[in-house]
């Protein structure tokens, strides 16, 4: 991203630039935890993880951590995966051989760090799908802020899940990054959902789902997570170049 802004500057090109992040998805104690559950798999395993807005820190409230982690670990478990043309695939291939040993490695990364693997954490071999590049859908409780698989965009199938205590704990936690991309939060408080989103340093957020980008929505990040926006009226302004025209009314009433 950095280098297309340094190209574009020579010209003084328009640019917008939608770049990576590292997002958090927040359940708060009184959210529904289905729908919630159902965020947290829209938000890490819609197609294969690859998509720069997933909610890959999951910061689940105390209270209610050990309801979520075990829906969350049955419906993960659930899910189908083999050929995405398959209409009762749920999970399909990672793009690449190279791209899934990198989510491998991190999957080890977190291992190592002292993560716990709730589920998940494998390629998958079984018949045809061996000649693919197809990983379990991950999901790894006990993080720390400072883990790798915490702090880096891995771009794959593996949520990071976290505990909080209170509102004021989480906002902080989810902002200490560099990335500023996207952000999401289940409660049935509505003016707390709006109170957190407004302090949140995010470009993209949602409330009570997440992923949704309707084509009115205008979409892009805060940070080093771009600039600019995609989709709706922002995107038409953006590469718009104004024109101010005052057309005379009266005569010129000239001071000399």
């Amino acid at each position: 991203g950095r280098k297309v802004l340094a190209d574009a500057a020579d010209t003084l090109k328009s640019v917008t630039l939608e770049l990576g992040g590292k997002s958090a998805l927040i359940v708060f104690e009184d959210a529904d935890l289905v729908e919630a559950v159902s965020g947290g798999l829209l938000a890490n395993f819609y197609s294969a993880g690859e998509v720069c807005t997933n909610g890959t820190r999951g910061f689940v409230h105390r209270a209610v951590r050990e309801a979520f982690l075990a829906r969350l670990k049955a419906r993960t478990e659930a899910m189908v995966i083999g050929d995405p043309m398959d209409p009762a695939t749920h999970l399909g291939s990672l793009i690449s051989h190279v791209h899934m040993d990198k989510v491998l490695g991190y999957i080890a990364m977190g291992l190592e760090q002292g993560a716990t693997l709730l589920t998940g954490g494998k390629r998958v071999t079984r018949g045809d799908l061996a000649r693919g590049a197809f990983v379990e859908p991950t999901v790894f409780t006990d993080c720390r802020d400072d883990m790798q698989i915490v702090r880096d965009e891995i771009f794959g199938p593996v949520m990071a899940v976290l505990d909080f205590e209170d509102e004021d704990e989480v906002i902080a936690r989810a902002n200490g990054t560099d990335f500023g991309l996207a952000a999401g939060i289940f409660t049935k408080d509505l003016t707390r959902a709006h109170r957190v989103i407004a302090r949140l340093e995010a470009g993209t957020c949602w409330i009570n789902t997440y992923n949704i980008t309707p084509i009115e929505l205008p979409f892009g990040g805060n940070k080093q997570s771009g600039l600019g926006r995609e989709n709706g009226r922002a995107a038409i302004e953006q590469y718009t170049q104004l024109k101010s025209v005052y057309v005379a009314m009266e005569p010129i009433d000239a001071p000399y």
